[in-house]
């Protein structure tokens, strides 16, 4: 097994990889309208590891988690989730692949209000006809601190429970990744950071592979590697990111947008 350093380190060709984007491309409209938001983008998202993304608005970050996690398809290129090219699946199979080896966790926590803490984790595999197995949703309930909440209600929890109940049912199936689209934005500064730290736990200790869209580089510095968007490119990265060093580089990007 490769240690972390390493994984962040693998070279373009490397094998290491959750998710790859090969070469990948993303246009919307046409003519006059036509904007290019992703451009040839090639990169590896290495296992167990936290990667955060970051960029200036409309650098094509959002594009960027869209097309990895599998939740639209290039214009042109490729996108491997392990050695599943997504742009061959039909519909329904790529709807099963997200269902089944994808997790997502967004900024809304898009929880079910008339649902448990259990039912809500377990919702994917009801969605996929399967049952949970009573051991691992305790395992997981219990890793992101809700071991004695599963009974309870959404509102009856504060919102970094109700984050941590999105975070479990992102890691329900087992998936391959975890995509999380501003987890902390709509959480307090204290409350952020008990969030920040079990993603990184839950990868450190668990090695889980998690990509995380974030535009604070406080947020980002919880991550081993931070990928720098620009012009629907990746224009830096940088490794063991401190929030400073992430707020200069994203100064740097504001002055060239």
């Amino acid at each position: 097994m490769m240690t972390r350093q390493q994984l962040v380190a693998v070279g373009e060709t490397g094998t290491e990889h959750a998710v790859r984007l090969e070469a990948a491309t993303m246009v919307y409209g046409s003519g006059a309208g036509r904007v290019t938001a992703l451009k040839a983008v090639t990169t590896g998202l290495p296992r167990g590891v936290l990667t955060a993304v970051m960029g200036p608005s409309g650098s094509g970050k959002s594009t960027f988690l869209h097309l990895a996690a599998g939740l639209d398809r290039p214009t042109s290129g490729r996108v491997l989730l392990g050695g599943t090219d997504l742009s061959g699946l039909s519909e329904t199979k790529l709807t099963e692949l997200r269902r089944d080896r994808i997790g997502f966790v967004f900024q809304a926590y898009n929880l079910i209000p008339s649902l448990t803490v259990a039912d809500n984790i377990t919702l994917p595999l009801r969605f996929a006809g399967r049952s949970a197995e009573p051991a691992w949703l305790m395992e997981i309930a219990s890793a992101v601190g809700l071991g004695g909440l599963l009974g309870r209600r959404p509102n009856q929890l504060s919102g970094g429970q109700q984050q941590r109940v999105a975070i479990a049912r992102a890691l329900i199936t087992r998936p391959d990744a975890v995509f999380a689209d501003e987890p902390t934005g709509a959480l307090d500064t204290t409350t952020a950071a008990e969030v920040l730290r079990l993603l990184r736990e839950l990868v450190d200790t668990r090695g889980q592979t998690v990509v995380m869209v974030t535009h604070d580089p406080v947020a980002a510095s919880y991550a081993h590697r931070v990928l720098f968007l620009a012009d629907g490119t990746i224009v830096d990265e940088l490794a063991a990111p401190t929030p400073d060093a992430v707020a200069a580089r994203m100064t740097h990007l504001g002055r060239r947008a």
